[in-house]
Order: C-alpha cells, then structure tokens, then sequence
C-alpha cells in the first residue's frame, strides 16, 4: 500500500543535475498547470472538499497550496540567482492552508500557477548552467543550489497532482 501522502514517493535530492535531467526537471514544473488543471476538471464543491488523505488538505486547499508554495519558489530561485548566498524564507503552510483564501474557488489559483510557471520555466531556460550551481540557505532545508530548487518543485508539483489523481481513482470520479 502506497503512503497517500506521498503518492509518488518522498522527496529524494538528486545532488546537482545533469544538463539532461535539468531540463526534464524544468520540462516538468511547465507541465504543471495543465496536470493540475486536468486533475480538478470537473470536480464540484463538495468534491473540492474532500480530503485527499484522513487528516490531509482538501482537494481545494492542495490547489491553494501549490499556488502559494511555487510562488514562494519562484521568488526563492531569483533571490538565489541574483543575490550572494542568501537565505531563503519557509513559511507555515498549514497556516497558510486555513487562510480563507486557501478554502474558496480554485480558479484564481489556477491561474496564478499557469502564469507563474510560464514565466518561471521561459526563466529558468534562459540561465546559463553555471547559475544553477549558485548557493541559497533555506531556513528549515539548510544549504541548497538553484539545481536543489528545480529538482524539489518538479517533485513538488508531480506529488500534488498525484495527490489529487490517487483521490479520484479511488473515489471512481
């Protein structure tokens, strides 16, 4: 029996990305919208939430969160590009999870991930391979590399979106 928590299994650090496995990597985090958008297609509210998981996020409040998850990593990734070594925020995502706008209607999430990950993947494409060897500490994950960044989010987003597919296979929807 697979952990419905991690649909796709844990998180494994690659270490630093071959100039092929980055490019899949980034392939995938613009694969995201869609998968995502094609995973809720046609849910209704009651559907929307329904815990993926006892004890897990809705269906709604998953969307909410890779919104706001990859928007912080967008800006993460910049920060560790145009800055020296700098320290990059976490943040409490279960609280973020029981804002208001984490438990209304999907679609401006929707949106704001199509928008962002266009623009974060037509970014990252355009760096050079020695920018994705530059340094960032994060406050909970400690040393990490642009490469580390991409390689968590494509994971990160594959895990959200097998999250809510596993939910709905299992429900028959």
């Amino acid at each position: 029996m697979t952990d419905p928590r991690y649909p796709i299994g844990p998180f494994v650090a690659p270490g630093p990305l071959s100039p092929g496995a980055r490019a899949e990597a980034i392939a995938a985090i613009g694969r995201v919208p869609e998968q995502l958008y094609g995973a809720v297609r046609g849910l209704d509210d009651a559907q929307l939430d329904t815990p993926y998981r006892a004890g897990g996020w809705t269906l709604r409040q998953v969307v909410h969160h890779v919104a706001d998850s990859h928007a912080n990593s967008y800006v993460r990734c910049k920060l560790t590009v145009s800055e020296d070594n700098p320290t990059v925020q976490n943040y409490d995502e279960t609280a973020w999870a029981a804002f208001a706008d984490a438990n209304g209607p999907i679609g401006s999430s929707l949106l704001i991930v199509h928008a962002l990950h266009d623009r974060w993947v037509a970014w990252l494409r355009s760096l050079p391979a020695a920018a994705f060897a530059r340094p960032c500490t994060h406050t909970v994950r400690g040393n990490l590399t642009l490469d580390d960044l991409v390689a968590i989010y494509a994971w990160h987003g594959n895990h959200h979106v097998a999250q809510i597919a596993t939910l709905r296979r299992g429900k028959g929807w």
